[in-house]
């Protein structure tokens, strides 16, 4: 679905396979799954170095999958290098907070965390060269890493308000090239459904407690048109699509006559 969604390009496309994402994984060292996403890891790696690519855009998965092209993208650009992370979380939690390590990938690129993930990050982006839009609701170890790091952050109110202040931090600290991560729940799930809080089925979790994105589409292409117009745009991560809607669609017609093959 992704593919399709994806505009055509003349650019080389690379799958990188994943493992089956409805199995339970065990907990290996704090991190569910450790094991499987290493391996993932190592193949997106192999993918990447295999093309060396100054630009990358991807589709994914959860927010992990912009831990390795995001790594390749800061030592490929160096000193003049950022990251714009639009997302309702800031993603710097360890296996200490949290087991599931698509919550650690922004830490990682900045070089905290697990060391099977930061050992990936050849050159961690320093803490002034990443700005997290649209976030809201932390919790208390968030907020005390994003202070201590001095990260700089605006709320959803700044960006539908047209103050999120991104082109004035590209230009203070000097941002030349710039990888932006954009995580679909960032969005308003009211007006966009396709995201982890629109699921509706018996097995939904509850979501009581955890920030739910507030912006729209609008919003968004805002943030990025104002990161565009102030620098050079080399890494673009579209993160969390869930499409309950298609989802529950197609489970629905397998069960129709003359569709469920019986």
């Amino acid at each position: 679905m992704l593919a399709w969604l994806a505009p055509e390009g003349d650019e080389p496309v690379a799958i990188v396979p994943v493992a089956d994402t409805g199995a339970q994984y065990p907990v290996e060292n704090g991190i569910r799954g450790r094991g499987e996403i290493m391996k993932e890891l190592d193949k997106a790696a192999e993918i990447i170095h295999q093309h060396a690519p100054d630009r990358l855009t991807i589709l994914g998965g959860d927010c992990l999958v912009d831990l390795e092209p995001f790594a390749w993208l800061s030592e490929r650009w160096g000193e003049g290098f950022g990251i714009l992370w639009i997302d309702t979380h800031p993603d710097v939690m360890t296996p200490a907070q949290y087991e599931n390590a698509h919550a650690h990938v922004l830490g990682a690129l900045m070089g905290n965390g697990d060391e099977a993930l930061t050992r990936r990050v050849k050159r961690p982006v320093p803490s002034s060269r990443v700005f997290i839009a649209g976030l809201h609701g932390e919790n208390e170890y968030e907020t005390n890493f994003i202070t201590r790091h001095r990260i700089q952050t605006c709320l959803p109110e700044e960006v539908q308000q047209k103050t999120s202040r991104i082109a004035e931090w590209i230009k203070k600290e000097k941002i030349t090239h710039l990888a932006i991560h954009f995580d679909l729940d960032v969005l308003d799930y009211h007006q966009f459904r396709a995201v982890m809080f629109a699921r509706t089925d018996k097995d939904a979790p509850s979501w009581d407690g955890v920030a739910k994105g507030r912006l729209s589409m609008d919003d968004v292409m805002f943030i990025i048109q104002e990161a565009e117009s102030a620098t050079d745009i080399v890494g673009l991560g579209i993160a969390e699509h869930l499409p309950w809607d298609a989802i529950n669609l197609k489970n629905m017609l397998a069960q129709l006559p003359l569709l469920r093959g019986d």
